[in-house]
């Protein structure tokens, strides 16, 4: 175990920090298990190293129901993730896995699109609250691969993409996803539409539809998403949109 209390393993990492920077060439930091010490200490390491980006890893249980499904409301869950970035800063370049957005889809693409709506009309996730802080994904080395601890329905991964990269937030594509599983055209595409659309990690969502089979969305009135299986949408798909993206129950105009 390290004492990030002490200070001089505070000053030994910071050491160690500022040499991955300037003579390696490292500009960001993600911070493993970061509940396992205070936002306090994860401040002094990105005040004292200055990386242009650090994401910090705060993986707790989302709030079940008795059917053994995620509770609607997750505000609590959500606000563990937003009180870390305040602690260490707003301004400063501190983000964090959006694991409430991670475990609402992994549920929600099960024919419960409607979760995708939280009470306030907004997504349910942290991108909700504080999409610039937000780093949105599908699976990673814990949750999916090897470890498979908590993954993502794997006939329905592409769902989950077509959500994540054209959603505010900062979307992180899984390597196995992109060089093993044979998705990297698709989430490619994908990576496209948001680029030459300019969304961001701060653009604005409009949910237009969340029901059990169909979740749509319109992101800074360019881009639109639909997720599920419903194919009759073309009612609710403004004029000028044209299909840029699609596959197995997701499409993207």
């Amino acid at each position: 175990d390290i004492d990030h209390l002490n200070l001089r393993v505070q000053k030994e990492l910071v050491e160690w920090l500022n040499w991955l920077k300037a003579d390696i060439g490292f500009d960001g930091w993600r911070f493993d298990f970061a509940k396992g010490y205070s936002a306090d200490v994860a401040k002094i390491y990105i005040d004292r190293s200055e990386p242009s980006f650090a994401v910090a890893e705060i993986w707790t249980s989302l709030a079940y129901g008795g059917d053994g499904k995620p509770n609607l409301n997750q505000d609590q869950h959500r606000q563990e993730l937003v009180n870390w970035v305040d602690k260490v800063g707003g301004k400063e370049p501190a983000t964090t896995f959006d694991f409430t957005t991670k475990g609402i889809l992994n549920v929600a693409v099960e024919g419960e699109l409607w979760r995708l709506r939280g009470t306030d009309g907004k997504a349910p996730g942290m991108i909700g609250w504080w999409p610039a802080k937000a780093v949105t994904f599908v699976d990673n080395h814990d949750t999916g691969s090897t470890q498979h601890m908590w993954p993502f329905p794997s006939d329905r991964v592409m769902q989950g993409y077509a959500y994540i990269l054209t959603h505010p937030g900062t979307p992180c594509i899984f390597y196995d996803h992109f060089f093993d599983w044979g998705l990297k055209e698709e989430i490619d595409r994908l990576v496209s539409v948001r680029t030459r659309h300019g969304i961001h990690n701060e653009s604005k969502l409009q949910i237009i539809e969340a029901d059990a089979d169909l979740y749509l969305a319109e992101i800074d009135g360019k881009v639109i998403v639909k997720l599920g299986p419903r194919y009759d949408v073309g009612n609710l798909i403004p004029g000028g949109f044209k299909v840029a993206a699609h596959g197995n129950d997701y499409a993207v105009w």
